[in-house]
Formats: C-alpha cells, sequence, structure tokens
C-alpha cells in the first residue's frame, strides 16, 4: 500500500451517515475512491438547503420507522393466474416468526421464499423497491404462478 492510499483511507474514517445527512452530492462514494479529502469539502457552500432539509425529513421518517424492531414477516397471496395444487386463494396469508411458521404454504413456494423471508426478517434492503417493507415474490410454477406480498411486520 503506498502513502496515497493511507491518506485517502484516513479521509474515509468519518460518521459515514452524519456526512450522508450533510452533504448533497449525488457521487457521495466517489470521495473515498478519489484524492478528495473531508477538509478539502469543508466550507463549500450548500447551495440546496431547500433539498437538503426535504431529504433530511424523508430520512429521519424513514429511520424512525426502521428503528422498530421487525416481530414477524408476512406472506399474503396477491394472484393466482391458473390454479394452485395447494389450493392457495387471494388474500391467505402466512405468517413467519423467529419462532416458527403459521398458516399453510405450498413447500415449493415456501422453499422459494426462503431468502427473502430471511432477508426481510434481519433488515436487508432491496434498493430497488419502493416501499422497504414490501417485496413481490412469485412461486416457481410458471404455468400456474401465485404472487405473494412478502410484507415486513414491525413493533408498534
Amino acid at each position: 500500500m503506498n502513502s496515497s492510499n493511507k491518506t485517502v483511507n484516513k479521509s474515509c474514517q468519518i460518521n459515514r451517515r452524519e456526512f450522508c445527512k450533510s452533504a448533497p452530492w449525488a457521487a457521495i462514494g466517489a470521495l473515498c475512491l478519489s484524492n478528495i479529502s473531508i477538509s478539502d469539502l469543508t466550507g463549500m457552500p450548500l447551495n440546496y438547503d431547500t433539498e437538503i432539509s426535504s431529504l433530511k425529513e424523508k430520512q429521519s421518517k424513514e429511520e424512525k420507522i426502521m428503528a422498530k424492531k421487525i416481530t414477524a414477516v408476512e406472506a399474503k397471496v396477491k394472484s393466482i393466474k391458473g390454479v394452485c395444487s395447494l389450493g392457495h386463494k387471494v388474500g391467505d396469508v402466512t405468517r413467519f416468526t423467529e419462532t416458527g411458521v403459521e398458516g399453510k404454504i405450498c413447500i415449493h413456494a415456501l422453499y422459494s421464499m426462503i431468502p427473502a423471508v430471511f432477508a426481510m426478517m434481519f433488515e436487508s434492503q432491496f434498493p430497488w423497491l419502493e416501499d422497504p417493507d414490501k417485496k413481490t415474490h412469485a412461486c416457481p410454477d410458471a404455468f400456474n404462478p401465485v404472487v405473494f406480498e412478502i410484507t415486513r411486520i414491525r413493533e408498534k
């Protein structure tokens, strides 16, 4: 490792969350990859006060939601094309908790959605989701697909 890499690494040793809250730039990640240090950025005028305050409000609302503990993950049948061999109906709900599974679910759908359920249970983020607490999942039967909505259930 050369001396310039050591300097760049030291400049990245800040509270990332606090820095991101105060910086209006879209490419903050480039900071650690470039030769810019935090001291180079101090004193830069922030001309985006309105944008920054609305981002802070949105982030603070999301952080309050995410601070609540996840108590369960639910998989609700949203749609069915064809005939489900297990007999799932739109509106059926299966609940996953740390202690087990409540409700009926096809073993094939269960097997395919377990990674998503565990990811949702332990706060994984999917950047393409509009609502970070809801995602869709289709069972693997291509001829009779059942589409589930997987939802995080947080404490009130």
